[in-house]
């Protein structure tokens, strides 16, 4: 298994790792997504928040295919995953080939619950890259003590809190060794006591080096970990920004949202 990328090694290159052009999706009459542009770029941590409504999972969703736009482009490794824009010949890409390399971790932890938290990380690596079982155990109690679970390996889903579920899912996410990883409102579901060991593992995945994409309400973690800051509204991109975003917002819109939260 490889290590992930060292700070040093994620600051040496600015190659984006995905790149979503005028992107739209509609729901029946409702318009989700209105011609959204996003640059991932490698060993960035992205933090999009906004009201319900505005797009934030459906965009999350876009980025590794569990949605597909109307139009628009999604570019990864070189091939287009969405709709060719004018002009362009880029090989078209599978949706397996940009799924195993963009991980997510969801609102519910989605864990099968008659597996232990060893055979739920397990599971993956044997289905989706025919990992041998000695080798899949080996990789996921590595994961799993990666996310402070390793005492946890033989216990099923009822018996671990709504916090070590999430980090179980973060853990069977990791374990594709992603390039990418998406997390969409990863503590909504837990109860407020539980939320800090879920953040705290995002944030050592963070300082890790990888690249990450998170639809979070938690905005002291976004000022804390997030390099680039999206409020998104109605579709839109409203402003984008580092830290001083939720300080000195420049839209009207934005400032009113972040007071209304903070």
């Amino acid at each position: 298994m490889t290590a992930p990328a060292t700070d040093s090694a994620r600051k040496s290159t600015s190659d984006p790792v995905i790149r979503l052009r005028q992107i739209h999706k509609s729901f029946g009459t409702n318009h989700v997504l209105k011609g959204v542009d996003l640059t991932v770029e490698q060993g960035q941590h992205i933090v999009i928040f906004g009201p319900s409504g505005s797009g934030k999972s459906t965009l999350l969703r876009i980025m590794n295919l569990l949605e597909k736009p109307q139009s628009g482009s999604i570019l990864f490794d070189g091939k287009e995953f969405g709709h060719k824009l004018d002009g362009e010949s880029l090989p078209k890409g599978k949706p397996r080939e940009l799924r195993e390399q963009v991980g997510m971790v969801f609102q519910q932890f989605n864990l099968f619950p008659h597996l232990t938290a060893l055979e739920n990380v397990v599971l993956a690596l044997r289905r989706v890259k025919s990992v041998g079982k000695e080798e899949a155990e080996m990789a996921a109690a590595t994961y799993l003590d990666r996310v402070g679970l390793l005492d946890k390996l033989g216990s099923h889903p009822a018996l671990l809190s709504g916090g070590q579920q999430q980090r179980v899912a973060i853990a069977r996410a990791l374990v594709m060794e992603p390039r990418v990883m998406l997390f969409d409102e990863p503590t909504s579901a837990l109860d407020p006591e539980l939320v800090g060991e879920v953040l705290y593992t995002m944030r050592a995945l963070a300082e890790s080096g990888m690249t990450m994409v998170v639809v979070t309400h938690e905005m002291g973690f976004a000022r804390e970990v997030g390099d680039l800051n999206i409020f998104m509204d109605e579709g839109n991109i409203v402003e984008q920004g580092g830290a001083e975003i939720f300080s000195d917002a420049q839209e009207l819109r934005t400032r009113a949202f972040i007071k209304a939260i903070l």
